[in-house]
């Protein structure tokens, strides 16, 4: 069976009101959030989980507020000895802008895209204003993009499954690791909207729906079902792991 450890890279952040992340919660606080490219080590592909923001901000305020380095696209990928042409498959979660500025410098990549995304990207509804097809056609014109439709192997040990709670062709992907599996979850969110406060689960809340959602409700459930798909699961804006330490290890 093959199995991956799992490098988190941050290559970009936004700083806003933290109820962005944790829906009905946390309105008027300032809030920090990684972005995240994700490599996924092992086999014998070169996979990333999104591209992240081509001109990522760097300051010295938003690498305390999260906790670890701010690094451009290509920055990442050297700390991992690898070049943009390097890498062989890129898995999104969706294609909102920060998740897909630098697809178009992975020339030799074949990207996983849900054909909801694509839909959207290049016909968004006007509140979705974080679309921009600008980011997809070079990659659609070279005609790297496979069109997803539901839940998919992409290579033995790596899965995606169809998660709309923030996007209607969100996909989280499922990694087999030394240490189980983990999800990485197609929605944006916090460790909070998975794992709430007391003052959250006292209400009989189970989970915090993203601050942007498809549907309020129908996000709840989905994030209830998606703590039992895996082992361990990663929120998309955590900055829990924006040290960059590996994930899925044994030790």
């Amino acid at each position: 069976m093959s199995q991956y450890l799992i490098h988190p890279m941050v290559m970009g952040t936004k700083v806003f009101d933290k109820g962005m992340m944790t829906y009905q919660h946390g309105y008027g606080t300032p809030y920090t959030i990684p972005i995240y490219s994700w490599y996924l080590e092992g086999g014998d592909k070169t996979i990333l989980v999104d591209t992240g923001e081509m001109h990522p901000v760097v300051s010295e305020d938003r690498e305390k507020a999260i906790g670890g380095p701010i690094l451009t696209f290509e920055q990442g990928l050297e700390r991992h000895g690898l070049k943009p042409e390097d890498v062989d498959i890129v898995i999104h979660t969706h294609l909102h802008n920060d998740h897909c500025e630098n697809d178009y410098k992975c020339t030799n990549a074949r990207f996983y895209v849900h054909e909801k995304e694509l839909e959207h990207i290049h016909d968004p509804h006007p509140l979705d204003f974080r679309y921009l097809e600008d980011y997809i056609e070079d990659v659609e014109d070279n005609g790297q993009v496979e069109v997803v439709t539901g839940d998919i192997e992409v290579v033995p040990g790596i899965r995606m499954v169809h998660t709309p709670a923030h996007t209607e062709g969100g996909m989280s992907v499922l990694v087999d690791t030394p240490a189980g599996t983990v999800m990485i979850c197609g929605f944006c969110t916090i460790l909070e909207n998975l794992y709430p406060p007391v003052d959250v689960t006292a209400m009989e809340m189970d989970v915090i729906p993203p601050g942007t959602h498809v549907n309020a409700n129908d996000a709840y459930d989905i994030l209830v079902r998606a703590k039992t798909m895996a082992d361990m699961v990663l929120p998309l804006h955590e900055p829990k792991y924006a040290s960059g330490a590996v994930i899925g290890s044994r030790e």
